[in-house]
């Protein structure tokens, strides 16, 4: 499980390269996405490791405003066309 925690923060660190280069803010949102995916599977194998239940639950908090993020980016651009 530690080295899924160590690759998971890998992850976190070229997302992070990725969102400061990007190109674009599409580029950009995109590394954010999967800097949100990446934290969510890093919780939630904390949770698992260090057996803390509120881990779990920062996990599932962080994949509702992901949800809620990306509608309300996708809504954004269609008014925009």
């Amino acid at each position: 499980m530690y080295a899924v925690a160590v690759f998971l923060l890998l992850n976190v660190i070229v997302g992070l390269v990725r969102a400061i280069r990007g190109p674009s803010i599409h580029d950009r949102l995109i590394a954010f996405l999967l800097l949100g995916t990446t934290g969510v599977a890093l919780l939630a194998v904390l949770a698992s490791v260090a057996d803390v239940p509120a881990l779990r639950d920062a996990a599932l908090a962080l994949v509702s405003l992901a949800a809620v993020v990306v509608i309300v980016r996708v809504q954004a651009e269609d008014a925009r066309r």
